[in-house]
């Protein structure tokens, strides 16, 4: 039987060869797309390349050239039938790289395609979140006007409103929120985005602008003011106090804002919420005071308000 290994080694090498200079044609059209070098693209196609060869994480010529902003490329690639939709092994199409690389000129052309905005990053995120992360507000726009879902959600639980918010991009809140994004979804750990940006007074003021509850609160019992003072940015803890925020509101473990003011060592928040109104006789489950946090840390300035603020609110009890 040896005289049909032989045929069959040489079949296989042959066979093997030709996937070979198969894959280094197609690694030459991702380069040349890469680089915009659409003549070279266009040579490659008209030399029988597939368009939608892919390397071995399934990256394809379209996908390239779309995150490097190419446009010529990008048209031509689609003209000669690359899937606008196609995926990589990740779950990532081209309108997810147009989203990371924020090129709002290519993914018009994608959209006007028939992208899909489904497709996902690894961490879940759509082509929606992306640019509302990235604060893309043109790209935002388009994907909101050909009908993405504001109320996707990625692996926690998050929408594009929340990632806007995360990073601190009030204007696509905005878009978003006018556009009919829920303003009081909460992600998988009970967080909105009143809570997710509450480091940022210009988003605080939209999302409130917007009917978002301050006195919402996540799956440890945390308000916004909470969050706010932990961020320690007493601009947006007057915001939410103005907007109707409970300065009293304690956790599930009975901290209040005032033992968060406390905690982060910051004698302008206590002052401030003081003067907004927080009770300083308030306990938390094991019975402590701000006070009581205050004498741990030994931080006598603050403890020193606080004892002025006691003794005045003893005064007044007694009266």
């Amino acid at each position: 039987m040896k005289y049909l290994i032989w045929p069959l080694a040489v079949v296989f090498l042959l066979l093997s060869g030709v996937a070979s200079a198969e894959d280094e044609r197609g690694r030459e059209l991702r380069l040349a797309a890469a680089v915009g070098d659409t003549e070279t693209v266009q040579k490659l196609l008209d030399d029988g390349v597939e368009p939608d060869s892919a390397n071995e994480f399934g990256k394809t010529a379209l996908m390239v050239a779309v995150e490097q902003g190419n446009l010529e490329t990008v048209v031509l690639l689609l003209e000669r039938g690359a899937d606008v939709n196609r995926q990589t092994v990740a779950g990532c199409s081209a309108i997810t790289f147009a989203a990371e690389s924020g090129q709002t000129a290519v993914s018009a052309l994608l959209i006007e395609r028939g992208a899909d905005f489904s497709p996902t990053t690894r961490a879940g995120w759509n082509a929606l979140m992306i640019a509302s992360r990235y604060g893309v507000f043109d790209m935002v726009d388009q994907l909101l006007y050909s009908g993405a879902d504001t109320e996707a959600r990625d692996k926690d639980g998050r929408t594009a409103i929340m990632h806007a918010a995360e990073k601190h991009h009030a204007e696509v809140v905005r878009l978003l929120a006018y556009n009919g994004a829920d303003v009081n979804a909460a992600d998988a750990d009970g967080a909105t985005p009143l809570m997710i940006g509450a480091a940022d007074a210009g988003v605080v003021e939209v999302l409130l602008e917007q009917k978002a509850d301050p006195n919402a609160r996540d799956i440890h019992g945390a308000t916004a003011l909470a969050w706010a003072v932990g961020e320690e940015h007493p601009d947006v803890v007057d915001l939410l106090l103005d907007s109707g925020a409970d300065v009293n509101a304690a956790d599930n473990e009975g901290v209040t804002p005032l033992m968060e003011a406390v905690v982060v060592r910051s004698p302008d928040l206590v002052k401030l919420l003081l003067r907004r109104g927080a009770d300083v006789t308030m306990v938390d489950k094991q019975g402590r005071t701000a006070l009581d946090y205050a004498t741990k840390r030994k931080h006598r300035v603050i403890v020193a308000m606080l004892e002025s603020a006691a003794a005045t609110a003893g005064g007044e009890g007694g009266h």
